[in-house]
């Protein structure tokens, strides 16, 4: 199962170009270190939430938009050798001082992958973070497996879903304070992979109608406190 580094970033929406030639820089330099993929999205339709959301999440400004973003590992030993590799290599000094973001309200962490339905990568996501109980690990796996067969039928590409595994505390945002986890929850980093936002779109009013869909009161973990929101590709190419 993949394993995923996972990111969310504030960026100054004015600075996007200056944000993709950053992410090129990266994926040029990332090549060698046995990465599968990596993946930049930027945002698109991302709402305010009572509770928590994505904005919050990064301490986002009026002049930001958030990024969701992650790379993609066959395991997380090939994990750790890349993060090793990079720590050592000159030219991510470079890099870090010239970052288009503020790194310090960048949240990220190690998720290890426990559902992973196509193979297909989509133009547009839904991006998700979640916490779970972490007894429950095995009834949140089935759920996310019911659900990723539900959003395939209605035109979902690729549906992951990975649990926490190596998420550090920051200073100033990380994943567990963006979701209000417990001390007995872990973070569930995810998302749905679609053609474009037309094909989202079309895809939800159907789940929505969908006698398969699962009520919020029913869900395995606390849906209040879940961040999501729609993000269109950046082109890395």
């Amino acid at each position: 199962m993949t394993y995923i580094e996972g990111f969310v970033t504030p960026v100054p929406t004015a600075r996007k170009d200056a944000y993709i030639a950053h992410a090129r820089e990266a994926q040029a330099l990332f090549a060698g270190f046995g990465m599968r993929r990596i993946a930049e999205y930027w945002g698109d339709d991302v709402p305010a939430g009572k509770t928590t959301d994505f904005a919050r999440a990064v301490q986002k400004q009026d002049d930001e938009t958030v990024v969701f973003s992650w790379f993609e590992y066959p395991d997380r030993a090939a994990r750790d050798a890349a993060n090793a590799k990079m720590m050592a290599d000159e030219r991510m000094m470079a890099m870090g001082e010239s970052m288009p973001f503020d790194g310090k309200r960048m949240i990220y962490g190690g998720f290890a992958g426990i559902v992973e339905e196509g193979t297909e990568t989509g133009g547009y996501i839904d991006g998700i973070v979640l916490p779970a109980p972490s007894a429950d690990r095995d009834a949140y796996r089935a759920h996310a497996a019911k659900a990723a067969a539900l959003f395939r039928d209605h035109g979902a590409l690729r549906i992951v879903d990975s649990w926490s595994d190596d998420v550090p505390v920051g200073e100033v945002t990380d994943f567990r304070r963006a979701v209000q986890a417990g001390d007995d929850e872990a973070v569930v980093f995810g998302w749905i992979e679609w053609p474009d936002k037309a094909t989202r779109n079309a895809g939800w009013a159907g789940i929505e109608k969908d006698d398969r869909m699962i009520a919020p009161g029913d869900l395995p973990f606390d849906a209040r406190r879940m961040i999501y929101g729609g993000f269109a590709a950046l082109p890395l190419a």
